[in-house]
């Protein structure tokens, strides 16, 4: 899975408009970005990319490259 179908499934769980996530965006941007939101990516990069992520670690990103970054080698460019 490459970073963008990662942030279009990301789009798709937070009910956000396609293409309204680009890898820059400060998490603080994003419309409804809240704990809640942080469950999801933890989720979705459990079930889609098999990757563990701790809330703590989500805590510490401050975009969405941040959060990407996370995912390691396992979603492509």
């Amino acid at each position: 899975m490459t970073r963008d179908e990662f942030l279009r499934n990301l789009e798709q769980e937070l009910s956000l408009s396609e293409g309204s996530l680009s890898e820059s965006q400060p998490l603080t941007q994003i419309d409804g970005w809240d704990s809640m939101a942080a469950v999801l990516f933890i989720a979705l990069a459990d079930e889609k990319m098999g990757v563990t992520i701790s809330g703590s670690q989500v805590a510490r990103a401050r975009t969405l490259a941040d959060l990407l970054s996370l995912l390691g080698d396992t979603v492509g460019a």
